[in-house]
């Protein structure tokens, strides 16, 4: 009994709090919308999580570093453009413009990664200059028009297709991007969690210095974490591109904010050190949970924005809170 009464003691309040919240928005938007729990409406949630998960996916990553990055939104935007030009514009088979999509989604991560290890230019500012790059040049190669892919057979599929040729026959089938999202999810998370790289992301996020001197190459590991944000950004733009079957310039924006809140809620702090990938999916999940419930309640949209804010200022105070209570 004083076992269990010290485990409980132990749990994290913010892994309670994420835990509760979540059940207290199901149980809520169930009863104040009969449309809530309909296998429609659980299909919209996740497919409205897939896009955010993935991104946090990445996140994540860079998060437990200590660093951040957000200019994951924008290079979606830039990324999905480029696939349009690839694959429409070119003429380059899909399978192949993915690729090189991937490829450039790496690429700009590597960049973010050169500014903050060898240039010492702090996450944020790195990022958000490379923001406002991935930004205006998506706008210029398309003139501010959007690409469609309708002439490529199957794209759609990617991401709205149904595994084992269901066809949605089933009212309860996942469709392909959700089962991706879920699947990168795993991996990144066992790799995260059980390997090295993961490990030396955690000693870099809680002492950088203390990291350095026991003999890490604290700058390149660093560096692969910000190559895997800008993966991340590379494989939500082809999800994003083949929900929507279209690339529009400006699709990103704000998605940055919404991948690292979801990070934040799930249980990671910005200073790093902490975080998981579960943690992140879950984050997500409650931004969509929350969002869905209160548009099926006709809540303006601007509201929703103050809601999720305030959560986001709860899931911090949370954290700090419990960093308190442990160095007490």
């Amino acid at each position: 009994m004083k076992n269990i009464m010290k485990r409980a003691k132990d749990f994290p309040v913010q892994k309670l709090a994420i835990i509760f919240g979540l059940l207290a928005m199901i149980i809520f938007f169930s009863f104040a919308s009969s449309n809530f729990f309909t296998p429609s409406n659980i299909n919209n949630i996740l497919l409205s999580t897939m896009i955010n998960g993935v991104l946090a996916c990445g996140a994540i990553f860079v998060i437990v570093t200590g660093g951040i990055d957000v200019s994951i939104g924008t290079s979606m935007s830039f990324v999905s453009v480029m696939l349009g030009v690839f694959i429409t514009w070119w003429g380059i088979p899909a399978p192949l413009g993915i690729l090189l999509g991937m490829l450039l989604g790496g690429f700009i991560g590597l960049l973010n990664g050169i500014m903050v290890t060898k240039m010492n230019i702090t996450p944020f500012i790195a990022t958000l200059g490379m923001q406002m790059i991935t930004s205006g040049l998506a706008i210029v190669i398309t003139n501010g028009s959007p690409i469609y892919f309708n002439t490529v057979d199957g794209y759609q599929d990617i991401c709205l297709g149904f595994p084992f040729g269901l066809s949605g026959a089933s009212d309860y089938a996942v469709n392909n991007g959700v089962l991706i999202m879920f699947a990168l999810a795993v991996v990144f998370g066992v790799i995260l969690a059980k390997t090295i790289f993961g490990r030396y992301l955690y000693a870099i996020g809680n002492s950088r210095e203390a990291t350095r001197l026991s003999g890490i190459r604290v700058e390149f590991w660093e560096l692969l974490a910000y190559i895997v944000a800008g993966t991340m950004s590379a494989v939500a733009a082809v999800l994003m591109t083949s929900r929507m079957n279209t690339a529009y310039p400006a699709t990103g924006s704000g998605y940055e904010m919404n991948a690292v809140a979801a990070c934040v809620i799930g249980g990671a702090s910005l200073a790093g050190g902490k975080g998981s990938m579960k943690g992140a999916i879950l984050g997500a999940f409650i931004m969509s949970i929350l969002t869905n419930g209160l548009k099926l309640l006709s809540i303006p949209t601007e509201w929703q924005k103050v809601l999720t804010g305030l959560i986001i200022i709860v899931a911090v105070f949370l954290d700090m809170a419990g960093k308190k209570k442990n160095q007490a």
